[in-house]
């Protein structure tokens, strides 16, 4: 469904990624893992076309996308949930997860995709008039699930969601993030909760100074030894 060839992208004359290459099968859950300034976000912007890349190629779904628009990467179903939320904070929840409905396929779905997020986040529906700056740093991370949701994702890439939640709201966002998958959505999870992301992904990634230096199924890396000593203290 989506891979990238040997991309090499940075800010100015600094580079970030360091020829990355991979790749994620249509509906798979994956995780990219790494400790801080490994480059996981700037890969992430990459791929939404917030970084420019300077070599390589972005394939989703055969097409080459590298040259694409930010617009056209949201409009093909490439939707990234930001690190830290990026609420509007003096917005309701419902005019948030409408600023997830803005494109063409999106507004074609709205009410069903509303009633979604609902679904998946009844605690949205109660406090649907109340404005997002005033919830807690839970209940706004499933407003930015729920606004990524609203734009008919494809490909739904996540940067750190569990990133200051206590552990049983981690664990909650853990569990709705399985059942968007079992919706049909592929998801490319960014954490650098270690052991959650590879217990949760079919196939994973670790990144380190802007490269990958291992790959395999979740559990594989699970088990291995520079995993262990590295990121999971064992």
């Amino acid at each position: 469904m989506f891979k990238i060839v040997d991309i090499t992208a940075g800010y100015g004359d600094v580079t970030v990624l360091k020829g990355i290459s991979l790749e994620i099968r249509q509906g798979e859950i994956v995780s990219l893992v790494g400790g801080n300034a490994a480059g996981k976000t700037t890969l992430l912007n990459t791929i939404s076309g917030l970084v420019k890349h300077q070599s390589g190629q972005i394939w989703f779904e055969d097409e080459r996308i590298e040259q694409l628009t930010v617009a056209d990467r949201v409009a093909r179903g490439i939707i990234q949930i930001p690190e830290g939320r990026k609420m509007f904070t003096e917005m309701s929840v419902h005019d948030n997860l409408m600023m997830g409905a803005y494109g063409k396929e999106a507004r074609k779905h709205l009410k069903e995709n509303l009633d979604k997020v609902y679904q998946l986040f009844p605690r949205l529906l109660e406090r649907s008039k109340q404005a997002a700056g005033s919830l807690s740093g839970g209940e706004q991370q499933m407003v930015a699930i729920g606004r990524g949701l609203m734009s008919c994702p494809r490909l739904l890439m996540l940067d750190e969601p569990s990133l200051g939640l206590a552990p049983i709201i981690v664990q909650q966002m853990l569990d709705i993030i399985k059942k968007i998958s079992l919706m049909g959505t592929t998801i490319f999870l960014v954490e650098q909760n270690v052991n959650h992301a590879l217990s949760l992904a079919q196939r994973a990634y670790v990144m380190e100074n802007g490269c990958i230096v291992l790959e395999g199924t979740g559990d594989e890396l699970l088990h291995n030894e520079h995993v262990k000593r590295a990121y999971l203290g064992i």
